[in-house]
């Protein structure tokens, strides 16, 4: 069926939504409109569906989460024996209306179902599928995507992001399913009073609560360390389960910012809800002027990302997720050997775009540093491989250079409730000696070298943002550049062809790390750029690494790079 017998068919056959009737009629001889709502179905891939909301068959709505719901259930009910599924949400926009819907199509799949009793981060989500042996788990988020997306993501029963195999098996059951009329439904509350679906108990979140706790170095140091935060949970799910943690460790004095404390779907004092974007902060970074704390932290709306802020004698600066996660890495790694809890063989892993100082950091304290391609739940893999042997203990520490964090084994995907807990530790411990973070990161650099990591990222919306996306990458393939922002590239790496390339010799090795889209340039003076499709958004992201003598050096040379580079992509 072409786009405009899609839309006629939606308009007859939607009728379980009053928004989506809506939309379709506001949309009626728009060609533009209705070619890109139907001119593909919304994509399934190992993070799930991720898109916009509203009405057809590229959107988030009842029928593309029925239809999800329903090549899930029949691949659990092929896997599984007496199959059960965790579900949770965030605050977006139609989150709890999704989680319901995903709920009755389990349950009249037969699955035993399992939600939260409201709004929770994605953390607590893998933790409940490991906590309550689960087959799989949903968790309905956007993460820090601008108000009008959501999403669905799907867990295994390791409590990680779907593996691709799965993922496959999924889609090609997504595949077989009508769009209307193709998922067994019932009503939630009828499943609900049948007991198929259940809601999980405070014990979980209070079970889950004290892993986290259990993440601690010097706690018992915090509460007498008088450090005062500044939290905005960014109209999400940190609210409580933030707020809760620090409260544990002693921290008393929480200033939330009040117009983004509570959930709010359309983020009307943050568009985009993302703790890596300065605006996301506004709000936070003027109270911190009336409050002087010593610490602002930002949570996004599944609180699995954290930024921080931080003063300094120019006013509160931001940190990137490669500072805190190299600072954190710092941190654990010395306190816990010079309190003799390290473990024997202790692993950390971060993904191949995240700084380059946690190699030099991990050799330091004897750590083996395991590299992964981008995504946590390849962070996560790596954990279940430990555990798989019986060593799960041995894993300290992982992170990623987008605001992702995760001490401990208890939760398979990065946690932004045990990272405030840990950042606002170290920033304790630090006050204790009279050092700030700022003085903290100077003292890393100096001890490590200076390391500048930047990113950019290249919007390509619409129906022909897939197909520039795919002709970009192929380019680079085929005329590789010889040099970027004036330095030579001495390496090429390409993930879907699994090799490494000497440019002066042209002798070629194998890459270790599975097939991937993504590619590297390792460029003179230990710089270099990884450029790689989102998997989740419509858009090119490119990373940029430059290393200086001070700062300042690093950071002009960045510039320099990355403007020539976006040249290079015809940006």
């Amino acid at each position: 069926m072409n786009e405009k017998e899609l839309y006629a068919l939606w308009c007859e056959k939607a009728v379980d939504d009053p928004d989506l009737r809506t939309e379709l009629k506001s949309i009626e001889g728009d060609d533009e409109a209705i070619k890109d709502r139907f001119y593909r179905d919304l994509e399934f891939g190992t993070g799930g569906l991720r898109g916009v909301i509203g009405a057809g068959a590229y959107r988030m709505n009842v029928y593309t989460v029925r239809r999800a719901t329903q090549g899930l259930a029949d691949y659990v009910n092929e896997t599984f024996s007496d199959p059960s599924v965790a579900i949770s949400y965030d605050s977006r926009i139609k989150s709890d209306v999704f989680a319901k819907e995903a709920a009755a199509v389990l349950a009249a799949n037969g699955i035993k179902v399992h939600i939260y009793t409201e709004l929770m981060p994605t953390p607590m989500l893998s933790y409940a599928v490991r906590a309550l042996k689960c087959s799989a788990g949903i968790m309905i988020t956007a993460s820090h995507n601008p108000a009008k997306y959501n999403g669905y993501k799907v867990y295994g029963s390791d409590g990680c992001q779907l593996t691709l195999g799965a993922a496959e098996i999924v889609l090609k059951n997504i595949n077989k399913v009508d769009m209307f009329g193709g998922a067994k439904t019932t009503s939630f509350d009828k499943a609900l009073d049948e007991g198929t679906v259940k809601y999980i108990e405070e014990s979980v979140i209070d079970d889950y609560m004290n892993e986290v706790l259990k993440q601690g170095i010097h706690t018992d140091l915090v509460k007498s360390s008088g450090l005062k935060v500044v939290y905005t949970p960014l109209n999400g799910t940190g609210n409580k389960p933030v707020r809760r943690i620090l409260k544990k460790i002693g921290i008393d004095e929480v200033t939330v910012v009040p117009e983004q404390e509570y959930p709010n779907g359309n983020f009307t004092t943050c568009p985009f809800p993302n703790p890596e974007i300065k605006e996301a902060l506004d709000l936070g970074l003027k109270l911190c002027e009336k409050v002087k704390p010593d610490l602002l932290l930002a949570t996004d709306p599944d609180a699995d990302r954290v930024g921080i802020a931080v003063p300094s004698d120019k006013g509160y600066v931001l940190f990137t997720g490669n500072e805190v996660g190299a600072l954190l890495l710092e941190y654990i790694c010395s306190e816990r050997k010079k309190l003799g809890t390290m473990p024997e063989d202790p692993v950390a892993v971060k993904t191949i775009v995240t700084t380059d100082i946690a190699a030099k950091i991990a050799e330091e304290y004897g750590v083996k540093l395991i590299e992964v391609l981008t995504g946590f739940k390849f962070i996560g893999e790596q954990i279940g491989f430990l555990d798989s042997k019986g060593q799960a203990d041995r894993y300290v520490f992982g992170f990623e250079e987008s605001y992702g964090y995760l001490a401990g084994s208890y939760v398979r995907d990065k946690d932004a409730v045990v990272a405030s807990m840990l950042i606002c530790e170290m920033a304790a411990f630090y006050r204790t000696k009279g050092i700030s973070l700022i003085q903290a990161r100077e003292n890393m650099y100096k001890k490590y070298g200076v390391y500048v990591h930047t990113q950019s990222s290249f919007v390509c919306e619409g129906a022909t943002g897939m197909e520039r996306m795919k002709e970009i990458m192929s380019g680079l393939r085929e005329n590789t550049p010889k040099e970027i922002g004036g330095l030579k590239v001495i390496r090429f790496e390409d993930y879907v062809a699994g090799t490494s390339v000497d440019v002066a010799t042209g002798t070629k090795t194998m890459l270790t790390l599975p097939k991937s889209d993504v590619l590297t340039f390792k460029l003179e003076n230990n710089a270099g750029v990884i450029i790689r499709p989102s998997g989740t958004e419509p858009k090119i992201k490119a990373y940029y690494t430059t290393t200086g003598s001070t700062r300042d050096e690093a950071a002009a040379l960045e510039k320099t790079i990355s403007a020539d580079f976006a040249k290079i992509l015809g940006f």
